[in-house]
């Protein structure tokens, strides 16, 4: 599973019960994200964009599950398409999203603790979950280039095609909280491809 993310929008209200509370997020596209620096090593800065409706495979397949997370943990859901509390608006400008965080949800331990840290401000990122298709399937879901040597030295990455599973709100805006070898292969015909857990993540990278 790849992560993105982006600052995006969200706001978090009681129902008009005062029961439930409906969240409401927009994943704005076409936004450049910097994966990598280059480090310390001195490699190539990596960047990434996700172009206009990326997500419309599954976005418009209503039968397809899509789930809405707390840090991409699905022991920590929020809410989801096939329970009816999830619904997703795909446009060229974004993916917007509209939760019902019902109340016997909102029980839980880790629910609560996200709202605290809602209301705190320290959640206010939403990063989609997704994977790429096999090229045998979509040849072009993705592509790799060189950065306008006017604005710097990066391979940018942009994703025309993807698979989305959930979306989740993390603490930090750009991309996951991790490195960049963690969060993404840019080998372009492994993209797809889950990697087994058993490799070390800095075999992830294969430029």
């Amino acid at each position: 599973m790849l992560f993105g993310g982006a600052i995006g929008e969200l706001e978090l209200r009681r129902d008009s019960r005062g029961t439930g509370r409906r969240l409401k997020g927009r994943f704005p596209y076409n936004r450049l994200a910097v994966l990598s620096d280059g480090g310390r090593n001195g490699g190539r800065p990596r960047k990434e964009r996700i172009a206009p409706r990326a997500f419309s495979y599954r976005v418009e397949r209503p039968d397809e599950e899509i789930h809405l997370l707390v840090g991409h943990s699905y022991d920590r859901p929020l809410a989801s398409r096939n329970n009816d509390t999830l619904t997703l608006r795909d446009t060229d400008e974004a993916l917007t999203f509209d939760a019902n965080i019902v109340p016997e949800v909102q029980e839980a331990p880790y629910v609560q603790d996200f709202l605290a840290a809602f209301s705190a401000g320290l959640i206010r990122g939403i990063s989609p979950g997704f994977r790429i298709p096999p090229p045998r399937t979509v040849p072009d879901a993705e592509k790799v280039e060189e950065e306008d040597p006017a604005e710097g030295t990066a391979l940018i990455r942009t994703i025309f095609e993807a698979l989305l599973y959930e979306l989740s709100l993390v603490t930090v805006a750009a991309y996951r909280e991790a490195t960049a070898e963690e969060a993404r292969s840019w080998d372009m015909a492994l993209s797809g491809l889950m990697v087994p857990p058993s490799r070390h993540v800095l075999h992830r990278w294969r430029l």
